[in-house]
């Protein structure tokens, strides 16, 4: 007897329908469940190595919490999760190359698509902003400023370096990446009081006994099944994805006054477009009181950007 194997198994998400139909496996008997390394290990073999894609540096597990999210994703939720996933491809580069660099897992980028849906602009209902998230105190703790004029929360590389920091530290202490992101979810000092009263750091454990917050509960299956569904999307319906294209940038340092409206005119870009690079302006300018600060601008404009400032710097100081 010939079956379709792993098709919509636990694991759900390893390659394209095609590639699906090609593995197939003879069942003389019941066999022993193939782990998830050897899942891992036969389809590369049917891939012939090319299976970057499809490989989780997390720990992956399918269960009923994580099936009920992908379920939502490719229902109530599509359309959302798929505007997250053309996002995805402009974003992911560059938030998984600081995780790489940094030694940590890449799949953890998959909590910014949770976090915020890559919006530098996200606000929560406690405050917390930007990609990452990132409330004040924790943010100015891992050395993210917040003045008047400016608040890198909002800054996708500097939000990335914070992040990277923070999730390390947690990592220290908790030794779980699935604790971590409770953690990085409700606050590492009420993920030690739950792990105390109840006498486990399982994740799963606290969570069947309803120990943790219903936010943390579901925000670790969400993160499951946003990867599983970003690393094999044709299987799970989103097809014909319009990626939006990656980021391709200069940085520039812009002198004190500069108006960023009137330097995307003179660059011949969108504002709004301006304005999204540098979301950490979040007045669009840059005061008189400072000397000046580091902005992005499209890649091949940063020598066009600095005769603006030659020129025309005394022209537009903001008043």
């Amino acid at each position: 007897m010939i079956f379709r194997a792993f098709f919509l198994s636990a694991f759900l998400i390893f390659t394209s329908a095609t590639a699906w139909s090609a593995i197939k496996v003879k069942v003389a008997s019941q066999p022993a469940p193939l782990t998830l390394k050897q899942k891992l290990q036969l389809l590369e073999q049917k891939q012939n190595g090319k299976t970057d894609h499809f490989i989780f540096d997390l720990p992956v597990t399918y269960n009923s919490k994580v099936s009920r999210w992908i379920t939502f994703f490719q229902t109530r939720g599509k359309k959302f999760f798929r505007d997250w996933l053309e996002k995805s491809y402009r974003y992911m580069p560059t938030i998984q190359a600081q995780l790489k660099a940094a030694g940590l897992p890449t799949d953890l980028a998959y909590m910014v698509m949770i976090e915020s849906g890559f919006s530098a602009t996200a606000v929560s209902s406690a405050k917390a902003v930007g990609p990452w998230q990132f409330i004040g105190t924790t943010g100015k703790n891992y050395g993210l400023k917040q003045t008047h004029w400016l608040d890198e929360r909002r800054d996708l590389n500097k939000s990335t370096q914070a992040a990277v920091k923070y999730l390390r530290d947690l990592h220290k202490e908790f030794g779980s990446w699935y604790l971590v992101a409770a953690s990085y979810n409700m606050g590492e000092g009420g993920l030690r009081r739950r792990i105390k009263k109840h006498g486990t750091s399982d994740y799963w454990e606290l969570v069947r006994r309803n120990a943790l917050p219903q936010e943390t509960q579901d925000y670790v299956p969400k993160i499951l099944a946003a990867l599983m569904i970003a690393k094999a999307p044709n299987l799970y319906g989103f097809r014909n994805l319009n990626p939006a294209s990656p980021l391709n940038t200069e940085i520039v340092l812009a002198p004190s006054g500069v108006d960023i409206d009137l330097l995307a005119d003179h660059l011949n870009i969108t504002r709004k477009s301006l304005r999204d690079l540098n979301a950490q302006l979040t007045s669009g300018y840059i005061p008189k009181s400072v000397s000046g600060y580091n902005i992005r601008v499209p890649a091949g404009s940063a020598l066009l950007a600095k005769d603006y400032f030659r020129v025309h710097n005394k022209k537009y100081l903001i008043d």
